[in-house]
């Protein structure tokens, strides 16, 4: 599929990456294409799938969200049954941000935001602990930044 994206493909993804807001007009002045060759290639890359949805980025502190942190589980077991079920329970969860399967020392790693540590705790102990769950590291977040530009490695570079 890489090779199906050319140049102007490339500038598009990184134009709505930094600011998925900007207009068509906006887009196609920047990569010096007509207004309707880029809303075509626009809807080309939706239908591939390149790009699925646009988010908006907010300051969870004036949410309510006073701890964010990382939590590292590893489960007893890594059936298929054990790993869906976990993934599906943790996906119903509004304290849950992000939820990634790993290989390695760890099978999963969520990225957690709750209202304060009774919240945390109580989340913990609530969902995370499974007869299934063998250990779990609860890491806090002080700070984090985001890249919003996704690396690209076209294979006609």
């Amino acid at each position: 599929m890489n090779n199906e994206l050319d140049k102007t493909d490339e500038q598009i993804i990184r134009l709505l990456q930094q600011n998925a807001r900007l207009s068509n007009k906006q887009i196609a002045a920047e990569v010096d294409i007509a207004e309707s060759t880029c809303s075509e290639r626009m809807r080309k890359l939706q239908r591939k799938k390149i790009f699925f949805g646009f988010h908006a980025f907010v300051d969870s502190s004036k949410l309510g969200t006073n701890i964010e942190a990382m939590v590292a589980i590893k489960l007893t077991k890594n059936t298929k049954e054990e790993v869906e079920d976990f993934k599906n329970s943790m996906s119903l969860l509004s304290e849950v941000v992000n939820i990634y399967h790993l290989a390695g020392q760890i099978d999963f790693l969520l990225y957690v935001a709750v209202k304060d540590k009774d919240h945390l705790k109580d989340f913990v102990m609530d969902h995370i602990t499974k007869d299934y769950v063998k250990s779990l590291e609860t890491s806090l977040i002080y700070d984090f930044s985001h890249n919003p530009l996704f690396p690209m490695y076209l294979e006609n570079e």
